[in-house]
């Protein structure tokens, strides 16, 4: 259970960076609107992992909490924000996919 919780944390993770993204161009409310996404959604990450790290060891949580929140903004920026898709880009993310995986596999 508490897997799935750090799994929802990295997606409000990437949600914190989806709505700072787009406060880049914002204007007026609509600004602020992103602000106050980016709040929500960084307070439910942080608290998700923290209800996480109840069960899960504190080291292994945050890497695989940061991974998922590292690669979903690196995609979230090459869907969203027209950012380049390079060899190099798309390696080390494969590669961080993989470092995630083994660390979940590894965890006690």
């Amino acid at each position: 259970m508490n897997w799935i919780l750090l799994l929802v944390a990295g997606l409000f993770e990437i949600g914190m960076t989806f709505s700072l993204g787009k406060t880049k161009d914002a204007e007026g409310y609509v600004f602020y609107l992103w602000l106050v996404s980016f709040f929500v959604s960084a307070a439910l990450s942080m608290a998700l992992l923290a209800k996480a790290v109840q069960t899960l060891p504190v080291g292994t949580a945050y890497a695989v909490w940061t991974g998922i929140g590292a690669v979903g903004t690196v995609l979230v920026g090459i869907f969203f924000f027209k950012e380049p898709v390079t060899f190099a880009r798309l390696f080390f993310i494969a590669t961080l996919i993989a470092s995630v995986i083994g660390l979940k596999f590894v965890s006690a």
